[in-house]
């Protein structure tokens, strides 16, 4: 039961850090595009559309959980080992903290755009490029974390 529990463990953390870092980072871009939305009610939509983008990350945390759930599906729970417990934990850190890191820093990123779109609403996309740059590392980590989950035999 115990490797059970550290499966359980490594889903949890593929779910909670990014989506503790999707928090932050909507977080940020909402504190920011508040400010713009003082000045210029329209620009509410481009705003929206800015916070938006570090939540990608907490979408990316579900589905780790689900991937690893779904690797319990038809599995006798009692005969996962300790060692094959950790294996999963490992195998859900790249997507658990990269997710985490980058959605503060997408957050980040976003925030800045809001800036460049309240004086030029026209480079929307360029500021959104600059966010979106950042969420490059996160789906590596999800792609990290399909890969090593993937090798690891259950049971």
């Amino acid at each position: 039961m115990d490797g059970f529990v550290l499966v359980l463990c490594g889903a949890a953390l593929a779910a909670a850090l990014p989506g503790c870092g999707s928090s932050c980072g909507c977080g940020i871009v909402g504190q920011a595009g508040a400010g713009v939305i003082t000045e210029d009610p329209e620009k509410f939509g481009q705003m929206l559309v800015l916070q938006a983008l570090p939540g990608s990350q907490g979408i990316y945390g579900l589905v780790g959980l689900f991937l690893v759930l779904n690797r319990l599906a038809g599995i006798d729970i009692a005969a996962i080992t300790i060692g094959q417990g950790w294996q999963v934990v490992f195998a859900c850190l790249p997507l658990a903290i990269t997710g985490c890191v980058s959605a503060i820093y997408q957050g980040r990123c976003a925030a800045a755009g809001c800036s460049v779109v309240a004086k030029r609403p026209e480079e929307m996309g360029k500021a959104m490029i600059f966010a979106a740059v950042v969420e490059t590392y996160s789906i590596m980590g999800l792609l990290v974390t399909i890969l090593l989950l993937g090798n690891i035999k259950l049971g």
